[in-house]
């Protein structure tokens, strides 16, 4: 056994300083106050913080690898890896809008790959979706929520799969968003044109979640709050990207310091495959490459995000003046929340699962 030193420890609630873990087998065994380490105990110094594993709910891609491109156990895993690699522990692997077969192709190579590599579930992004706020999704490919997609569904849950749905609440039938509730699906509101009156009867029904707000949603207005005004002023969780492009700091720090529950705020990189891959891919028969450090398509729109969960912890204190416990906690401990996973402990947890946060 050995005894470790971090700068501090965030369990998932707060931040402790002057704190030792120790590690046995590569697994944390227990964490003390320094002030109660055993007579003659010197712990290692470890530099940065040590948290639980950074869980990512929103990945396209990595690696070179776009889940719609390549649906087979075999994508899934260089997906995972190549976000292991840049400090991601956990991972939802995410499938946009597409025709059915490759949907569900890619939900069989997620079932595949479950608990490997921190692959945790699926997120379903599309194609039930506003066309007017498709972003980079294919309107080509966007459709109603229809019986092969529910039917998916169920089995997905049958198996007991974590999946995340991202639909336009305003293209959906009364009751559906209930439905799959009931069915343990966790239903998130994105590139929608909702109300906020459609958006509240959807909260109503079990809408759990906001995919990316800000983005793929009309703004807000004093007469038109919309959707963006309905999920602030929520109890649901936010997803947040925190490129630096996607949503300016001032804005993502407006959200945060709105909403009326703490802790509802989840980090998410939409990463495509670029991460740990080359800085171009294809998209639907379209190029989309790196530029200035965004992921641009050939008009010059944003096409996903070229950035890890890691930076977007750093970036997100930078940009927004979010503090370390706050941003540790939205890309930790708030998406298994989101997801009704267990939390992740830093006693009990393998040294290789949690992360080092040199901020």
């Amino acid at each position: 056994m050995r005894w470790l030193r971090p700068h501090a420890v965030f369990d998932g609630d707060r931040l402790h300083e002057n704190v030792a873990i120790a590690v046995e087998a590569d697994t944390v065994v227990q964490m003390l106050p320094t002030a109660d380490l055993p007579e003659g105990c010197t712990p290692e110094p470890m530099d940065g913080t040590l948290a639980p594993g950074l869980f990512d709910v929103q990945v396209n891609g990595g690696g070179g690898v776009m889940l719609n491109n390549d649906q087979t156990p075999e994508g899934v895993r260089r997906i995972a890896e190549a976000h292991n690699s840049v400090g991601t522990a956990f991972l939802l692997p995410t499938v946009i809008t597409d025709h059915p077969d490759v949907t569900e192709r890619a939900a069989e190579a997620v079932l595949a790959e479950r608990g490997r590599n921190g692959v945790l579930g699926i997120h379903i992004e599309g194609p039930h979706i506003n066309p007017a706020h498709k972003g980079t999704h294919d309107p080509a490919r966007i459709r109603p929520f229809d019986q092969r997609t529910r039917g998916l569904l169920e089995k997905l849950r049958r198996r007991d799969l974590p999946v995340l749905l991202t639909v336009a609440p305003e293209t959906l039938k009364p009751g559906t968003i209930a439905d799959l509730a009931r069915m343990g699906v966790t239903v998130s509101a994105g590139h929608s044109a909702a109300s906020a009156e459609q958006t509240d009867a959807a909260l109503a029904e079990g809408l759990a979640a906001f995919t990316h707000l800000f983005n793929g949603m009309p703004q807000m207005t004093s007469r038109a709050p919309g959707i963006i005004a309905a999920a602030i002023n929520s109890t649901a969780y936010c997803g947040l990207i925190a490129d630096g492009y996607h949503v300016d700091g001032r804005m993502i720090r407006l959200a945060w310091k709105a909403r009326p529950v703490a802790g509802r705020m989840v980090l998410v990189s939409d990463a495509m495959s670029t991460i740990a891959g080359p800085e171009s891919f294809e998209l639907y028969g379209e190029t989309i490459r790196v530029q200035q450090g965004k992921l641009v398509n050939a008009s010059g729109s944003l096409a996903g995000a070229h950035i890890d969960l890691a930076t977007s912890v750093r970036r997100l204190i930078d940009i927004a003046g979010v503090s370390v416990e706050e941003a540790l906690g939205a890309a930790t401990v708030t998406p298994r929340e989101l997801m009704g996973l267990p939390r992740q402990g830093i006693v009990g947890s393998r040294l290789d699962t949690l992360h080092i946060f040199k901020g």
